[in-house]
């Protein structure tokens, strides 16, 4: 019999021998989930008044960078931040380059979220708010954001999850995260198994257990 053949399926003791070098990488998938998200939501909303500024020129250009995020890949935006931006002088860590690019990335979608919770409110709020002399600035923090934003939280938080299962992408720049962690594992032994199948339900747990925690965030915010 071969040694191949005598092996087992799945090692059990491997398993847990290769499950801290995945904790590791874990650790730096969530890193760059948390931050970029709060990157994407903070830009999001910044995106998403820009375009609907009166002045037509701000507008435009914010409506043209939404469109040409969400229209290119996000694997060539991580590589155009991580080959090409340096070139101009400006570099960053490989993963300060990948929460750069997963906020920017879903920054797009959340400022599409943030725009349609905008327009659901109705205009007489905000007339009846200038009218009490409130001012525009204190009017959209006091009268309109306050409406607009619980209704998109359950949307925002599956661009979260969403995020989340996208972080494999920053290996393609040297992050070394979950999956990269799992690779550089099965590739010390070459059995990929045991390493593969712990990243993929480790995914799975946590998307779950996000999807979990945004539908209840969402039914306590109705």
């Amino acid at each position: 019999m071969s040694a191949a053949a005598s092996q087992p399926l799945f090692d059990w003791g491997y398993a847990r021998a290769v499950l801290p070098t995945l904790l590791d990488g874990l650790a730096i998938t969530v890193q760059a989930t948390l931050l970029g998200m709060v990157l994407a939501v903070t830009l999001g909303l910044v995106l998403a008044l820009m375009r609907r500024a009166p002045l037509r020129p701000l507008a435009w250009g914010a409506a043209l960078v939404i469109e040409f995020v969400r229209s290119t890949p996000l694997l060539m935006q991580l590589f155009f931040l991580f080959y090409v931006l340096p070139v101009t002088g400006v570099q960053f860590s490989p993963l300060a380059t990948g929460v750069l690019g997963l906020g920017v990335h879903y920054a797009a979608y959340c400022a599409e979220v943030y725009r349609a919770g905008l327009e659901s409110v109705p205009r007489g709020q905000s007339d009846a708010a200038l009218a009490l002399n409130l001012g525009r600035w204190r009017t959209l923090r006091d009268v309109i954001l306050p409406q607009a934003i619980p209704p998109i939280v359950p949307a925002l938080g599956n661009y979260f999850v969403a995020m989340f299962k996208d972080t494999p992408l920053l290996s393609a720049i040297t992050v070394v995260e979950l999956l990269q962690a799992s690779k550089i594992a099965g590739s010390a032994t070459f059995r990929y198994t045991e390493p593969l199948t712990l990243v993929g339900l480790i995914f799975l747990a946590l998307s779950l257990a996000a999807a979990w925690g945004v539908r209840r965030v969402g039914a306590r915010l109705r």
